[in-house]
């Protein structure tokens, strides 16, 4: 029996492979299980996204002609009625849900913004929260939607111009309970 080095390079070749492929196996896990921050604005950008629609559907005519739903509750002052009618269209859900599943709990909060006759913007809040624990400390996201006002005397928006068309600003604020 012959004794020489050629096993030595056959040892070195075998521990550089070795380092290679736990060095491959440790970048492939690494990469495949970063949690980003910006993974964790998802959930509100979609909730916006909703609340965004919401409003877009409650602004869209029901006929040829007809009025608009979300300038009929601005322009008559029904105050809970736009919050309750928002949150009703929001918490619906489509397809079959499992009986033990919980419902979307959505909340909601409604201000009104407009320009007064001595050119300031008045922002009012137009509906109570709909949850009565709401701490404002709650991860809420805020929707806008412009609305078109046609002439005429608006009793509970004081100094408003009523000799022309206005558009107000409706917010709601959106969050899960």
């Amino acid at each position: 029996m012959v004794m020489n080095d050629t096993g030595q390079l056959y040892t070195m070749e075998g521990v550089a492979a070795g380092l290679i492929m736990l060095l491959t196996a440790y970048i492939v896990v690494s990469t495949t299980s970063i949690y980003t921050t910006g993974d964790t604005h998802i959930p509100d950008m979609q909730l916006e996204q909703l609340g965004s629609d919401v409003l877009a559907m409650m602004d869209t005519p029901n006929g040829i002609g007809g009025e608009r739903q979300l300038t009929g509750f601005v322009k008559n002052n029904q105050r809970d009625a736009l919050r309750d009618e928002f949150l009703f269209l929001a918490n619906r859900t489509t397809g079959a849900r499992d009986p033990g599943d919980p419902d979307d709990n959505l909340q909601a909060q409604v201000f009104l913004s407009y320009r007064r006759t001595d050119s300031s913007v008045n922002t009012t809040q137009i509906s109570s929260p709909s949850d009565p624990g709401f701490t404002g400390r709650e991860n809420a996201v805020r929707v806008t939607r412009w609305v078109q006002l046609p002439q005429g005397s608006y009793s509970h928006m004081p100094n408003i111009d009523t000799s022309r068309p206005n558009a107000v600003l409706v917010e709601v604020l959106l969050w899960r309970a």
